[in-house]
């Protein structure tokens, strides 16, 4: 499982294809959202958090869609799949690897977004990092599961959007409403049904996909 880690993000530091596009991606959203909408809107924590987690989600879809295009594309899948491992910890490596590569993304436009787009009067709480942890893990697991589905076929650009966001809808909510809270200085049992949402998610999909996966590379 480490292994597939290493590997992982040992071809994203040699190469940089999938941060630099999502980088792109996601500031081309923003600087979108800048210049067409007015102030008073910009400045709201709600749509802080919510163009945050959009703007992740879309530039992800694309780190998420490469994940599994490699191993394909040099049959090393097949190799993965017919090594004597546990066909779970391919999975477990595969969403640890888009895990950490989501969360470096998160840490980074968050505060990005704020900057460009003037937000002031903001008193984020220890509950932020917690939050953005939360909600990556959730786009992770799902997505990582989604993508080794669409990677079987032709369309996967097309078809990892569709089979992932209306699964994430639920997760997307949660992560808005409790980063808004948390930036505004809101306490952990305020947002506690928000949070307990947001860690049932990711056990959930994350159980659900390890379990799964075996079934999955059968097909």
């Amino acid at each position: 499982m480490w292994t597939i880690v290493r590997k992982d993000l040992a071809i994203e530091l040699r190469t940089g294809e999938m941060a630099s596009s999502m980088f792109l991606l996601a500031l081309l959203i923003i600087i979108v959202f800048a210049f067409t909408l007015e102030p008073e809107r910009l400045i709201a924590p709600e749509f802080l958090a919510g163009l945050s987690w959009t703007t992740l989600l879309v530039a992800g879809t694309l780190a998420l869609n490469r994940s599994f295009v490699l191993e394909r594309e040099a049959g090393g899948l097949t190799a993965l799949a017919l090594a004597p491992i546990d066909r779970g910890s391919i999975y477990l490596g595969k969403a640890i690897g888009n895990f950490l590569l989501l969360l470096i993304a998160g840490l980074v436009l968050l505060p990005l977004i704020a900057i460009l787009l003037g937000t002031r009067g903001l008193s984020p709480t220890w509950l932020l990092p917690v939050v953005v942890v939360l909600g990556v893990l959730g786009i992770a697991a799902i997505g990582t599961l989604c993508a080794a589905m669409a990677s079987r076929t032709r369309a996967r650009e097309v078809l990892l959007p569709i089979l992932m966001f209306p699964l994430l809808a639920p997760l997307l909510i949660a992560a808005t409403r409790t980063t808004a809270g948390a930036l505004v200085g809101e306490s952990a049992s305020d947002l506690q049904s928000w949070l307990l949402m947001l860690g049932g998610f990711d056990i959930v999909f994350a159980t659900a996909g390890w379990l799964s996966f075996d079934f999955l590379l059968d097909e």
